[in-house]
């Protein structure tokens, strides 16, 4: 493995090579061999994704000045250099998957940044000087222990996409509003309690995933306008029919989801059993609906049978209904596009329909 390498380093170097591909190395260390004498100053591009790496050089910059883009995706790193600013032509960073607990302040001085990417760390905040990457577009910071966000973002006019997903966040900074050229805003599996009032004034901010945040009773006017995204079921889309588990009810037999039998984990996500039981027992009731020989398919509620008939909307990646991954609105309307919709009083919920890319409204009957 060293002699490959060695090898695979020494020809980058003969070749000039713009891009080197060191995946999969299972290498501890950054690689001497690219720090030697005046290291690769033609070099623009370093994929070190999937390896073991703990930490970068300090002299990472002087040795590779060129660097445009730097994928560390997947390693150990728990430190990056205070040295990682003199990377002035850096483009694009994926420091995903790591160990981190702590982004230096000086990554604000990378003023050609556009890419940043920091989901699925330890980070506990961030550094106000993010709002001095003036070309930003995307972040990425989902999966960490994040409470608040900078409020310097505000200061970033190129952010294009902000990602903060599946972290502790319990509110937004309201100068978020301010992003010029925000069009995909996701803070789905969060503790937000509520959303800036300005949030979607923009007429360049299109998607908002906020699904998965309990205490989240409401949304500001200016999003009713906007596609409201759902994050999905989180199940796969094609599932595999092998082996199904079976229900019985009397003298027919109906296949149980295959996700039954899985056991859920961070990665391998399984639906709530409340939500599997009432796929369960929609697809019973189409079916037994269509047969004259039941007359009373379930004795269920009314309240319980009017859910189970209409579910409150589907996911856009199974494309399987939902009765209960779906975000409640629970104040009226008022002057929005869909003001006037209610002809009843009682509580209703909008879901972002995404079989038909349509915004529906259901209501439920206690």
């Amino acid at each position: 493995m060293a002699s490959e390498l060695h090898e695979a380093i020494f020809m980058a170097k003969q070749e000039r090579h713009k891009n080197l591909f060191l995946n999969y190395r299972n290498l501890n260390n950054f690689p001497v061999e690219l720090l030697k004498d005046e290291g690769m100053q033609f070099l623009e591009r370093l994929f070190m994704k999937r390896n073991s790496l703990t930490t970068l050089p300090e002299n990472l910059a002087q040795k590779l000045p060129n660097l445009i883009e730097l994928y560390l995706h997947s390693n150990n790193i728990a430190i990056i250099p205070q040295a990682i600013g003199n990377l002035v032509k850096l483009q694009s960073l994926d420091l995903s998957d790591n160990a981190l607990q702590v982004i230096c302040p000086e990554i604000g001085q990378l003023r050609s940044l556009r890419h940043l990417r920091l989901a699925n760390n330890q980070l506990k905040f961030l550094p106000q000087e993010l709002g001095d990457l003036r070309e930003l577009e995307t972040l990425d910071v989902s999966m960490n222990l994040l409470r608040t966000l900078p409020e310097r973002l505000h200061q970033c006019p190129s952010l294009q996409c902000l990602t903060a997903d599946r972290n502790l966040l319990h509110c937004l900074p309201r100068q978020l509003c301010l992003l010029p050229d925000l069009n995909e805003l996701s803070m789905a599996a969060n503790c937000l309690t509520s959303l800036p009032l300005d949030l979607g004034r923009s007429m360049e901010l299109q998607f908002v995933f906020v699904d998965n945040n309990a205490n989240l009773k409401g949304l500001p006017s200016y999003l009713y306008n906007k596609v409201i995204g759902c994050s999905g079921c989180g199940l796969a889309a094609q599932i595999s029919d092998v082996k199904q588990l079976c229900l019985t009810l009397g003298d027919v037999t109906f296949p149980l989801p295959s996700e039954v039998k899985a056991i859920g984990s961070e990665t391998d996500r399984v639906l709530p059993l409340e939500e599997l039981a009432c796929r369960v027992l929609h697809a019973a009731h189409n079916w037994t609906s269509k047969d004259v020989r039941f007359l009373t398919p379930f004795l269920l509620p009314k309240s319980l049978l009017d859910v189970v008939r209409w579910p409150l909307g589907h996911c856009h990646r199974c494309s399987q209904p939902m009765f209960t991954i779906v975000y409640p609105k629970l104040f009226p309307l008022r002057e929005t596009a869909l003001a006037g919709v209610h002809k009843r009083t009682t509580v209703s919920f909008v879901a972002y329909c995404c079989s038909s890319h349509c915004l529906r409204t259901f209501d439920l009957q206690g």
